[in-house]
């Protein structure tokens, strides 16, 4: 199973251009509400992707989760079901794109995630200097997949 990271301009430019076969999607964007922009749109894979799981979460770290009205417990609620899709996608013999805004913080944590439990090389996308993985993502991820 191949796992990559990619930005949402990136992946743009992928779905024109040979979006890969056999591919499944984890998009992450910010929640529509008052922080963002009414016209935002979510990245369109329709005809390109078969199985793509959109995740609407705040790219932010632990130590800000009640500024958001948020805990441990109740940020990422849909972590379970993700972490089904994530585990059919492998066993199905599919690669996964881990897609954000930037493709350095959530992409980076949940790819880390599934390479760390699939392949125990999470650490591998931690040590690249060019992602900051959300260790949120991660730690929620990694903890949903240990669990099925």
């Amino acid at each position: 199973m191949k796992v990559t990271i990619y930005s949402r301009k990136a992946v743009e430019s992928l779905l024109r251009n040979g979006f890969p076969e056999n591919t499944a999607v984890i998009s992450f964007y910010d929640p529509i509400d008052r922080r963002n922009k009414n016209d935002y749109a979510l990245v369109d894979y329709s005809g390109k992707a078969d199985r793509v799981f959109y995740v609407p979460i705040y790219d932010i770290d632990i130590e800000v989760l009640g500024d958001f009205g948020l805990t441990y417990e109740t940020y990422f609620p849909e972590v379970n079901v993700l972490a089904k899709f994530i585990d059919k996608a492998k066993n199905d013999g599919m690669d996964i794109i881990c897609q954000c805004e930037y493709g350095q913080s959530r992409s980076a944590g949940c790819a880390a995630a599934i390479l760390e439990h699939y392949e125990h090389r999470g650490i591998d996308i931690f040590r690249d200097y060019k992602y900051y993985p959300n260790q949120l993502i991660f730690n929620k991820i990694y903890d949903a997949l240990n669990s099925l």
